[in-house]
């Protein structure tokens, strides 16, 4: 009975230990895995004052109704976080100043470029579900790749010889 209990423990301290070195090698290689969160559109100035006067109307905080007395309830902050300042914008996602920001669905996925006069920006290329994407950038066109299996959608925006255009193609 007692060699039985013995190789029962020696057992269970081996399986403990194999459990805790597996997940220790699986959380050391899943923790270096975060990713940036998506970015948001940038948005245009006429919506700018539309959109901030939704969001004012949609944040106002908790107040106690007039009916109750302050000392009826203890004072606690509000669950709502308190609105930060926005994320600072990279280059490539900022639009030119004359700029045009215009988006274009497909089927892989979709496309938002601002168009200038003379050239255009990338602003986000995001896949559908199940679609992978490649992106090709030069000084006169930028190239846009959703793929999934055996299909493939394009979208090329080009600028060489005038103003940009935007084109899509379904391979």
């Amino acid at each position: 009975m007692r060699r039985g209990l013995v190789h029962v423990l020696a057992w269970t301290l081996a399986t403990g230990a194999a459990a805790t070195l597996s997940w220790w090698g699986v959380h050391t290689v899943l923790a270096g895995t975060a990713y940036d969160p998506p970015r948001a559109l940038p948005v245009t100035a006429a919506d700018a004052t539309t959109q901030e006067s939704k969001a004012l109307a949609s944040a106002t905080p908790d107040r106690p109704s007039p009916s109750r007395s302050p000392s009826a309830s203890p004072s606690r902050p509000s669950a709502r976080p308190k609105p930060s300042r926005p994320p600072a914008r990279t280059p490539e996602a900022s639009p030119s100043p004359s700029g045009q920001v215009k988006s274009y669905d497909t089927d892989g996925g979709r496309v938002v470029f601002s168009l200038g006069t003379a050239s255009a920006m990338l602003v986000s290329a995001t896949p559908g579900t199940g679609w992978s994407m490649q992106v090709w950038k030069t000084e006169t066109w930028i190239r846009v790749e959703f793929s999934s299996g055996a299909d493939r959608v394009s979208v090329f925006c080009t600028w060489h010889d005038g103003p940009p255009r935007v084109e899509i193609g379904n391979y």
